[in-house]
């Protein structure tokens, strides 16, 4: 099975050409011109252990709103195709990851029903340039396009680099156990109803 998606999208704000692969090696190349939301899609990336090559370009000059919402949008539309049969998959992921003094809790399931709960105070404005309010709505794009419910918890954390570090860690981490085929289920989907 090849779980992989090549995702175009070219709007007034935004340009990306975004390439994923769900069974990859934690291989990233990541280009959007907003180097916070490069270095946590890395991260992300590298503990989920997927290949991902996003090439992007937006209105940062207005500031990084419409990057970061789009390329949450792109990804999680190329989620979604990757992973468009979901037959043999665990469902369900569950991480949780320090960093630091920092602890998060990341908990998914592959529903096909977009939800976000997203329960992390981050205790600035901004990290350097970035406005922390923008992690909230990538994931939130992310969620929504992908058709995802993830459910993000802070339980520790000072350092609001340290908090969005633990927090895109556990979601590569949680997403990776959600993608992991279950030998035992072999062709089944995993819902009682027969379909997600």
């Amino acid at each position: 099975m090849t779980r992989y998606a090549h995702i175009k999208r070219s709007t007034r704000e935004t340009d990306i050409d975004l390439k994923l692969r769900i069974d990859g090696s934690g291989t990233a190349q990541v280009r959007t011109g907003v180097p916070f939301l490069d270095h946590m899609l890395v991260l992300w990336t590298v503990h989920g252990l997927f290949d991902l090559d996003i090439e992007a370009t937006g209105d940062i000059e207005i500031d990084d709103h419409h990057t970061v919402e789009d390329v949450g949008i792109c990804l999680g539309l190329a989620f979604k195709d990757a992973m468009s049969d979901p037959k043999g998959i665990t469902r369900y992921g569950s991480a949780v990851i320090p960093m630091d003094e920092a602890l998060a809790q990341v908990d998914l399931d592959l529903s096909r029903r977009p939800f976000l709960s997203f329960d992390v105070p981050l205790p600035g404005e901004k990290i350097g340039t970035f406005d922390t309010e923008l992690v909230e709505e990538f994931l939130r794009a992310f969620a929504m396009n992908a058709g995802i419910t993830i459910h993000v918890r802070l339980l520790h954390g000072k350092n609001g680099h340290h908090i969005c570090e633990a927090v895109f860690k556990a979601l590569g981490k949680a997403l990776d156990q959600a993608t992991t085929i279950d030998r035992r289920r072999a062709d089944a989907i995993p819902s009682s109803k027969g379909t997600l």
